[in-house]
């Protein structure tokens, strides 16, 4: 059984709050760590057209013992896909690697504004949820700005918004008009780059106050936050570690510190300006 609570989308469709990512997996290891992150308890796997691993991730699925309507799959159309048809056939492309009748969540990776494109496939994406394929649809990386006018061109508001997200860079702006939307917020890199945030002064004497690792301590402060997030470890420890947050809370003195640690500071690209792909 998974002890990982879910959140109620928009369309009332249920989401893990804590999830499983296989970005920079390889496909070769993608099938051994989401068996791994399965075994654990996870039961939300966050995969992308781009990772090259939805062919990995789909034999886990396969092998796995838990049933398909107990698992979320999320997929991420990539930025040379955009465009109504082109989306279309990309979506059968990840489908068929995956080796699944549906996914669960389906994201536009970026806005790539340059391309002025994501209207169009976010209307192929409204035709795949309107056809069964996909039960719910909503973006990744956009900003406020992308977001108002794709809700003011298109008929269904996305579900989730999948944005980086860390004590560094804590996007309240960002949270606060996906909240007043109804959109879900979605961290990816949760734990910051490298061991930067996992050693900052602050969040080690939280662990150390809790009797937890400093991993733990911001994975529980996403969920306080009300976050969806999608840890990422092929370490078969670390992959148990990450969902071992919900035996204990941080308290108001806790989340203070956190929240004081916020630098507006990216480690990846700036969606107002990245066109790759």
């Amino acid at each position: 059984m998974s002890k990982v609570p879910p959140i109620i989308l928009n369309n009332g469709v249920e989401m893990p709050q804590l999830g499983f990512g296989v970005w920079q997996v390889p496909d070769a290891e993608a099938e051994t760590a989401v068996a791994t992150a399965l075994e654990a308890g996870y039961r939300s796997i966050d995969t992308a057209a781009v990772y090259g691993n939805e062919e990995g991730t789909g034999k886990a699925v396969a092998r796995s013992d838990v049933p398909r309507e107990d698992l979320f799959v999320t997929t991420k159309l990539w930025n040379s896909d955009q465009g109504y048809d082109a989306t279309l056939r990309a979506f059968d492309t990840s489908l068929s690697k995956l080796g699944l009748d549906y996914v669960d969540l389906y994201l536009i990776h970026w806005p790539t504004p340059a391309r002025d494109r994501y209207v169009d496939t976010y209307k192929a994406f409204e035709k795949l949820h309107a056809d069964g394929r996909v039960r719910a649809i909503g973006v990744s990386n956009f900003l406020p700005e992308h977001l108002e006018r794709l809700i003011g061109e298109t008929s269904v508001v996305p579900a989730v918004n999948q944005i980086e997200l860390h004590p560094h860079l804590q996007q309240h702006a960002a949270r606060e008009y996906h909240a007043e939307q109804g959109i879900a917020t979605e961290a990816w890199s949760p734990l910051g780059s490298g061991k930067g945030i996992l050693e900052v002064p602050a969040i080690v004497a939280i662990a150390r106050k809790h009797g937890r690792t400093p991993a733990q301590v911001v994975l529980r402060w996403h969920l306080q936050l009300g976050n969806v997030v999608i840890p990422k470890s092929v370490t078969p420890s670390r992959i148990q570690e990450n969902i071992d947050v919900f035996g204990f809370s941080l308290d108001a003195e806790d989340l203070a510190a956190i929240s004081a640690l916020n630098e507006d500071r990216r480690i990846g690209p700036d969606p107002a300006e990245f066109n790759a792909g």
